[in-house]
């Protein structure tokens, strides 16, 4: 776009937000921050310490999840272990992009098992049966969609990639609670609590 065809832009739209030549000159001189530029207005190194907590507790839901998977039990467990299953595999999609997030902010991504409980969120709670179990991932999922919205109101217009990836993560996270909201219900009319 020639300089003459951007000014008139300018002029008919009104102000531009920012002087694109500066925004030119400070791309190249700090070239090897990636995707993080001076317009990132969120402080990375907090928000890199709350994506690891997420991490943290994306991972925990992913164990939790697989174990209830593998140890339902019961004439109704069949298609509750299934929902079990995609709810692991879900959480473990979400793994893969805060860690990816993490990445591109210049961080490192927390994978060490060592106090990733204290890290998560969420509780690791395991169960005895169906409906303990659907329980305890029902009261991690409400942890996490009460702690994700609040890390939503808190990056606002700071960080809105890192925002909308958690507003992502919430709408699943409020369908996961949803489908255990419903599975209980269900345990409830067939009288069944094993």
């Amino acid at each position: 776009m020639s300089d003459e065809r951007k000014q008139a832009l300018l002029e008919r739209n009104g102000k531009f937000l920012s002087d694109i030549k500066e925004i030119r000159r400070r791309a190249r001189a700090n070239i090897q921050a990636g995707p993080v530029t001076e317009g990132y207005r969120a402080d990375r190194k907090k928000v890199i310490d709350v994506l690891n907590d997420v991490l943290a507790t994306e991972i925990v839901c992913v164990l939790r999840y697989k174990r209830h998977y593998f140890t339902a039990s019961g004439i109704n467990a069949e298609p509750i272990a299934q929902e079990f299953l995609e709810h692991a595999n879900e959480e473990q999609t979400h793994a893969d992009k805060v860690a990816r997030r993490i990445v591109q902010l210049q961080g490192e991504p927390n994978f060490n098992p060592e106090g990733l409980a204290t890290r998560s969120h969420a509780e690791y709670v395991e169960g005895t049966n169906l409906v303990e179990m659907i329980k305890e991932d029902l009261v991690a999922e409400r942890v996490a969609v009460e702690t994700y919205s609040e890390i939503v109101r808190w990056l606002g217009d700071d960080d809105p990639t890192t925002r909308r990836l958690i507003e992502e993560l919430l709408e699943n996270e409020e369908e996961h609670a949803d489908d255990l909201v419903t599975l209980l219900a269900t345990l409830d009319t067939k009288g069944s609590a094993k």
